[in-house]
């Protein structure tokens, strides 16, 4: 980081206060000695090289802020920064070994009771968590690169971990390694965008009572799953991308006892469930693109009063699947490719409601087992009397209105 941006970062995040100072620090300097002396709102510019630290505590509104990515390393030690104030920025560092302890959480920055702080253009490598914040509000954490290299689940934290926090910013991040990508739990009015969550061993994204939150344009891409929200309301996933989450019991976007939410212009592809749903209401789900999923919707009898209006169902081995013949929600001018129907009027919606749940879906859902005979001449025969002669598909999940052709949605 060249010393003219360090220049702006300063006067952006301090202002051009007088009193300021900057303390400039070399390698084998103590950065707890200088936290200590520096006045609030001084600078502290860590030039080029590595340094040692472990625990350094930060009581102060101060900027710490890195030439050219200097090391800061936690020998495995433990916590490497701590941080419990208003008014700090950490910019422009590397941070390396925090090693590994489920007692304390050990984390390379971790927050507490803190507010206005930022932490950007930083890099972790080998933390056990990466960026750990509890009971704090207003909190910038933008275009760091966070990535852990653990072979286990239990042997590496979350790489952004949020506890009771409101009014944050986290975008920008590319996450990797970790057990969650992102954790959130009783996280509120925050916005998540632009993030890349890539390769973490449980979920990219998990979150719990964590109410009126907005996802915008990430990517959950290869992780053990996409994204678990449970225990939630006004939630808003608008235009991200959840793709090859591969495995027997990964998906998309996991929702359980959610309400109140939209989802809307996300693409799914290649998961083996683009959405699982158990518990849930009262959900809009419009415009996304379900593509080449196992299963593109898993919707349990659990679910009601959601609506599925104008998606695109397309390469998915099963559209949807139910473990009932109660549903109670509303399909509505989706596109189905495996629709079958014509358009006599020629208004693009097809004339013949489209019952997406088939014979062999239900059967699957029952016995697993049986998705060993997909595409055999039995379960063709068995779809084809289903529809001639529906008896144990669920009634009430028709799409009255399907569309003729794909949505085009840019």
């Amino acid at each position: 980081m060249n010393r003219l941006i360090i220049f702006i970062l300063i006067l952006t995040f301090r202002g051009f206060s007088a009193e300021a100072a900057k303390i400039i620090l070399k390698p084998g300097q103590s950065i707890q000695a200088a936290v200590d002396r520096a006045a609030a709102g001084d600078t502290l510019l860590f030039s080029p090289g590595t340094y040692q630290a472990s625990a350094v505590t930060i009581r102060k509104p101060l900027s710490l802020i890195g030439e050219n990515y200097p090391v800061v390393d936690g020998e495995n030690k433990g916590n490497i920064f701590l941080v419990a104030a208003e008014n700090v920025l950490v910019c422009g560092l590397k941070f390396i070994r925090t090693g590994k302890s489920n007692m304390d959480d050990s984390a390379a920055i971790k927050f507490f009771d803190s507010k206005n702080c930022t932490v950007e253009n930083n890099i972790l490598e080998d933390a056990f968590f990466g960026l750990h914040f509890s009971n704090s509000s207003k909190l910038t954490i933008r275009n760091n690169k966070v990535k852990a290299s653990a072979t286990r689940e239990f042997e590496v934290g979350n790489g952004i971990h949020l506890w009771k926090c409101k009014d944050n910013l986290i975008e920008k991040n590319e996450v990797s390694g970790h057990r969650d990508g992102i954790y959130l739990e009783f996280v509120t009015n925050s916005l998540a965008k632009e993030n890349l969550i890539q390769g973490n061993m449980r979920y990219g994204l998990h979150f719990m009572f964590s109410h009126d939150n907005t996802y915008l344009r990430n990517t959950f891409k290869r992780n053990g799953a996409g994204v678990a929200v449970m225990y939630t309301k006004n939630v808003t996933m608008q235009e991200n991308r959840f793709e090859e989450n591969w495995g027997s019991s990964a998906y998309g976007i996991l929702l359980k006892d959610i309400s109140d939410s939209k989802v809307i212009g996300n693409i799914f592809q290649k998961n083996t469930v683009g959405i699982y749903m158990e518990g849930s209401s009262r959900i809009q789900f419009k415009e996304n693109n379900f593509k080449e999923n196992g299963w593109a919707l898993k919707l349990m009898a659990s679910c009601d009063q959601n609506l599925f209006q104008a998606n695109n169902f397309s390469g998915n081995t099963f559209d949807i699947s139910t473990n009932g013949n109660t549903v109670l929600n509303e399909l509505k001018e989706n596109y189905w490719d495996k629709y079958e129907g014509y358009d006599l009027n020629r208004d693009k919606i097809g004339d013949v409601p489209y019952h997406p749940i088939n014979l062999y879906s239900m059967i699957v859902e029952k016995i697993p087992a049986s998705v060993m005979l997909w595409r055999s001449f039995m379960v063709t025969l068995l779809d084809r009397m289903e529809k001639i002669l529906p008896t144990m598909t669920p009634n009430e999940m028709i799409d009255h209105s399907p569309k003729m052709r794909p949505y085009d949605f840019g």
